[in-house]
């Protein structure tokens, strides 16, 4: 007896929508969400797609009315509760455009909780365009079926941002200087990863850095790294050892 296709299917379209859902109600999507299911997908009424709102979880949603710049959908019922995500805090230097958005959206995929830029002296980039980057993590977060976004700061000084320091919060620092192998070091618990400009950390920030009693200075191996490469490997590192990606799928 030929088995009982999944539903629903994988390969229904997924989108954030910036309002609580709930079991039957019926919301109302417009602009680019309404021109991509509508124009670009052509879905009509019946046909269902996947909504999640970044606080109550995942939905199921059937199209009720569908117009060219207008649809109409109902909340059929509740698929996933919102996910548990691992205590890691991605800070990164802000570099130029498209190298940045590469950034957000990997540390998306990859699971990181908090994302927050951080300027250095030799901080290239000083101001961030916070819509394009939220944008590029709600359509990673899209891609990759997370529930919860990361939740995007606003760049401040690094100084401002050591200052206060949580002592149960972990910091590692890939100093180009020299630290312990990363894989070796880390460990569970609220951690963040600091990674610094193209330029590196000059001498007086890794020494302010340094004197920070959770800070762990870490390696990201022999190579020198680029920006954006350092941020996923340390990521990656740190999920491997101390955070969820040992666990089952959807567990």
């Amino acid at each position: 007896m030929p088995a009982t296709p999944a539903w629903p299917p994988s390969s229904l379209p997924r989108l954030y929508v910036d309002q609580p859902l709930a079991q039957d109600l019926a919301l109302t999507l417009d602009g680019a969400p309404a021109n991509y299911l509508g124009a670009v997908l052509r879905l009509q009424p019946g046909d269902a797609v996947k909504l999640f709102d970044n606080c109550t979880g995942e939905w199921l949603a059937a199209i009720e009315e569908a117009g060219r710049k207008r649809l109409l959908l109902r909340i059929t019922r509740q698929l996933r509760g919102l996910e548990p995500v691992p205590d890691l805090w991605l800070l990164f230097a802000p570099i130029k455009k498209g190298r940045i958005d590469w950034i957000v959206e990997k540390a998306t995929e990859l699971g990181v909780a908090r994302l927050v830029p951080v300027i250095t002296r030799r901080t290239i980039v000083d101001r961030l365009n916070q819509d394009r980057l939220f944008a590029h993590m709600v359509e990673a977060a899209e891609q990759c079926e997370r529930t919860a976004l990361p939740l995007l700061d606003d760049a401040r000084k690094l100084d401002a941002v050591l200052k206060d320091w949580p002592d149960d919060r972990t910091l590692y620092f890939a100093d180009e200087m020299g630290g312990e192998p990363f894989a070796a070091t880390a460990r569970p618990g609220p951690a963040a990863i600091l990674i610094g400009p193209e330029g590196g950390f000059t001498d007086e920030e890794r020494e302010t850095i340094r004197a920070i009693a959770a800070a762990s200075a870490v390696s990201l191996g022999p190579r020198i790294l680029r920006a954006d490469t350092a941020a996923v490997a340390a990521i990656s590192i740190w999920m491997g050892a101390a955070g969820d990606w040992s666990m089952s799928p959807r567990s």
